[in-house]
């Protein structure tokens, strides 16, 4: 490459006859060479956004000019700039959500949790009372508002830097939003609610994340959760035992070294049946669930 189209391109100035596809190579190289665990689908993702079109149209653009500000978006991806905070939106399953920084972002893991979730619904009840609690961004709660239309949705997150996200995507997914402490909320549904579904902070305080677009910009409320890492996990175990009428379902994602410690949690409790743990499509312990028992009359 000679000084002048170096200049160029770092200057986000298109190369003479560079396309479209040669730029998506060099994004791949570059991205890959960064330790970016998926170069290539970044890198369409990253023209697609520019673009505004969907990844089905990218064959279509392959020889056509560069977006100026691609090579921009390649080298903050590079510096392991969350790809989610560069188009300001992530998907889980069938939605779309606005996210940013301040706001823990959806991990396609977390896709077979609401699977499950939404298949555990008994398909009888018309209108079930479902709960998000350690919500985020909502995800989860607009996943299941998404496919399951009739179900009223209460997403519950109390990081005042992911409320407004939440609200948004809220507005336009159609769901409750209560920013509250798990321990202290949605009291008037005590043991009205058919469905607890979480996605809470499970890393040990004293642990470090693997990857740097978690390390340094998913916010630390969101992830860690005392020594064992477990605290949050309790707290919505006390909740949805709170929350849940008898027979209702509980679902809760938890680390994939936790396959074991976490479901102690609830089967140690009186208050839980059918105590499970499964795993994500990658066959690694993911989520635990468990059914509510019946509450003697008079307590909660």
């Amino acid at each position: 490459m000679t000084a002048e189209v170096q200049a160029r391109t770092s200057a986000g100035v298109p190369s003479p006859g560079r396309t479209l596809r040669d730029a998506l190579r060099s994004a791949e190289r570059r991205l890959a060479a960064a330790g970016v665990p998926s170069p290539r689908p970044d890198a369409e993702s990253l023209a697609c956004h520019l673009l505004g079109i969907a990844r089905g149209e990218l064959w279509w653009q392959l020889e056509g000019s560069v977006p100026v500000a691609f090579d921009d978006l390649v080298e903050r991806r590079a510096d392991r700039i969350p790809l989610q905070h560069l188009t300001g939106y992530a998907h889980l399953r069938t939605v779309t959500l606005s996210v940013g920084p301040g706001v823990f972002l959806p991990r396609p893991e977390t896709e077979v949790v609401v699977g499950h979730a939404l298949a555990a619904l008994d398909s009888t009840i018309a209108t079930p009372v479902v709960v998000d609690l350690c919500a985020g961004s909502g995800a989860i709660a607009a996943a299941v508002r998404a496919e399951r239309p009739g179900a009223t949705v209460h997403a519950v997150e109390r990081d005042p830097g992911a409320a407004p996200w939440l609200r948004h995507n809220a507005r336009v997914h159609c769901f409750a939003v209560h920013v509250d402490d798990v321990s202290n909320c949605l009291q008037e549904l005590n043991q009205r609610v058919d469905l607890v579904i979480a996605n809470p902070p499970y890393i040990p305080q004293d642990a470090v994340p693997r990857d740097p677009e978690v390390s340094r910009f998913d916010p630390a409320m969101s992830l860690y959760s005392g020594v064992d890492g477990l605290d949050h996990i309790r707290m919505v175990e006390a909740a949805a035992a709170r929350l849940l009428k008898s027979g209702g379902t509980l679902v809760v994602e938890h680390g994939d070294l936790q396959g074991e410690i976490a479901p102690t949690v609830f089967a140690r409790s009186p208050h839980w049946s059918e105590v499970q743990d499964h795993v994500d499509l990658n066959g690694r312990d993911r989520y635990v669930t468990a059914s509510r028992r019946a509450t003697p009359s008079g307590i909660v």
